[in-house]
């Protein structure tokens, strides 16, 4: 009996403790809450008393208003500059909005002419170069931009995007930085870029390519860059033969080229170290763009490669990527026309890049002319998928591929490799979705005809015929 006492009061002094406690929650829940409420009260009071009383010139507000002005990026670029003094580099392009392809639209097949089943095929294969001895050939029209290593890249990334591409059977671009053998071997097609650096010329790289392509100038990049020793260490500063203590500063322009005629001597040379693979060459997108054309025409390049004005590069300074060259769209079209009139398109296959992330801007420019599409920021991004909890809230995404960053070794070389291939794979059909809602079975098949203008300036510089029309009153 006194067992079953003892034990009752001790249940009792235990539930009575238990709901004291509670209480005390309750109250201090309810008390803190009160408290809370107040401090944020305060505070936000005294901020709004500020801002609404302050003289403009010393009013918080005077930054909002430079930042409509300008914009939040502009002041921070000029803080960057502040830092150092010397060139600042901008990743990823411009944030301009330029013309690009929102005002075309597709005319889908209906009435007139029928739509497609949805298990009709879609022939979707590009061949690059015809009239080399050995074209490349590949499975889809997008292809993995030059992203170079070292220069940009982790080896990681480049072996991801190497992986992606051999899936896909389409090609992989190795950029401007040195011959990575271990992308090589993880990559299908191979396109091996020609940089006007010491090591772009790379005898062992030209062997190992399956297209080679001369890097004239590209949409954020033009003339010499700067490789710093602090930046690029390690395995790609000895794949470079760069000395570890003193910055190295590439050519203007490809060694060798003195005059544009020097180009045909040089495609000459060129073609006899390629075996029948064929050569193509980048450049920027400029006003004067028929007039590259006309010695690249001349000098007997197989592909041209024409890059926009929102095309990125790793370490492009604000002023070329927001300053030099002309939108992709317009690249295109002048492009174009005049391999049309020149006589040489039949020969010469037209590759585009800059500024393309979706499906349909990608067969827009297809319908236009472009052979194929160059991606760079879109694969840039599918890398990380996924794999954005290992550097979130603390770095930006691309501190999980650059070389220079100290978490590149995050990276999941097997998982990243298949979110592009899956990007592309999805980018693939939907463009094959939209070929059948033309009524058509081929990429060979488009023209202009299937497209309409949604305004005027658009209609007038591609040809394509308007949406509408006014008729006389």
């Amino acid at each position: 009996m006194l067992l079953q006492t003892a034990l009752l009061v001790i249940g009792l002094s235990a539930l009575g403790a238990f709901l004291a406690g509670v209480l005390l929650l309750v109250l201090i829940f309810f008390i803190g809450k009160r408290l809370f409420r107040t401090i944020v009260q305060r505070l936000f009071g005294l901020v709004i008393d500020r801002l609404l009383q302050d003289k403009y010139h010393e009013n918080l507000m005077e930054l909002w208003s430079a930042v409509r002005r300008t914009s939040l990026q502009t002041i921070l670029e000029i803080s960057l500059r502040a830092e150092k003094g010397g060139l600042i580099e901008r990743p990823l392009g411009s944030p301009k909005r330029m013309p690009h392809f929102d005002t075309l639209m597709f005319v889908p097949g209906q009435m007139a002419r029928l739509p497609k089943e949805a298990d009709v095929p879609v022939d979707m294969k590009v061949t690059l170069g015809p009239k080399a001895q050995k074209p490349l050939t590949i499975e889809i029209p997008l292809m993995i931009s030059g992203m170079g290593y070292g220069v940009g890249l982790s080896e990681q990334a480049k072996r991801a995007l190497a992986k992606a591409a051999k899936q896909l059977q389409t090609a992989t671009n190795s950029g401007e930085g040195p011959y990575l053998a271990e992308e090589r071997q993880e990559a299908g097609k191979f396109i091996w870029q020609i940089s006007r650096s010491p090591w772009g010329h790379s005898p062992e790289a030209i062997a190992a390519a399956d297209m080679l392509e001369v890097q004239m100038g590209q949409g954020a990049r033009m003339g010499p860059f700067t490789v710093e020793p602090s930046v690029v260490k390690g395995k790609a500063q000895r794949l470079m033969g760069i000395s570890p203590v003193e910055s190295l500063v590439t050519s203007a322009v490809i060694p060798g080229i003195q005059s544009p005629w020097d180009w045909m001597k040089y495609v000459e040379d060129l073609r006899a170290q390629a075996g029948g693979k064929p050569i193509a060459l980048k450049i920027m997108a400029t006003g004067a763009i028929e007039r590259d054309l006309a010695v690249a025409v001349e000098a007997g390049f197989d592909v041209i490669v024409v890059d926009g004005a929102q095309g990125g590069a790793s370490g492009a300074s604000p002023m070329i990527c927001d300053d030099l060259g002309i939108p992709s769209l317009l690249g295109l079209v002048r492009a174009e026309r005049f391999l049309v009139e020149q006589g040489a398109r039949k020969e010469v296959s037209l590759v585009v890049a800059g500024g393309y992330a979706t499906s349909g801007e990608c067969l827009k420019a297809i319908t236009l002319g472009a052979d194929a599409v160059y991606l760079g920021t879109v694969p840039l991004f599918a890398l990380v998928h996924r794999q954005v909890h290992k550097i979130l809230p603390w770095e930006p995404l691309t501190q999980l591929v650059w070389y220079d960053s100290p978490y590149k070794d995050r990276l999941d070389i097997n998982l990243a490799s298949q979110s592009v291939a899956n990007v592309f794979k999805s980018m693939a059909k939907e463009m094959e979705e939209g070929v059948r809602a033309l009524g058509k079975t081929a990429l060979a098949e488009l023209g202009p005809n299937d497209l309409v203008a949604l305004d005027e300036w658009t209609a007038k510089v591609t040809g394509v015929k308007p949406a509408y029309t006014f008729k006389d009153l």
